[in-house]
């Protein structure tokens, strides 16, 4: 439990932190969707890409879910990798507005008001590029 706790407390903080963060200028999209050989990136506003492999980092999923995507650091937490991208999006989707309200959503919900529409598509066809 006390994991759990110092868990959701540190993502917590990491987002936080980052909200807090000025902006930075967006880095041109790889050709290759990024790092991990991930899909291509999701159009974002203004027709520029999001890369994917590059939001998992900065939005933290990293904190639970691991640098692979593969390797969350409680058993409860999922494996992102492989996951169907519009089941994913979803998921994503139903946590940040309420209406997922279970299990580790806590953990979640701080984490999804840092992610725009964009940003959850990018991310849900990135972690569904993963294997």
């Amino acid at each position: 439990m006390r994991l759990v706790v110092t868990a959701v407390l540190l993502v917590g903080s990491l987002a936080l932190a980052q909200s807090a963060a000025p902006a930075k200028a967006a880095a041109p999209a790889s050709p290759a969707g990024g790092a991990g050989g991930g899909a291509a990136p999701a159009p974002a506003a203004g027709g520029a890409k999001l890369d994917g492999a590059k939001l998992f980092q900065e939005k933290t999923c990293i904190a639970c879910h691991g640098k692979d995507a593969k390797t969350p650091i409680l058993p409860e937490y999922p494996k992102l990798a492989g996951q169907n991208p519009v089941y994913a999006e979803r998921q994503m989707k139903d946590i940040k507005a309420g209406v997922r309200n279970n299990g580790n959503t806590a953990a979640m919900k701080g984490i999804m008001v840092l992610v725009n529409e964009e940003e959850i598509h990018a991310l849900a066809q990135y972690v569904g590029s993963l294997k």
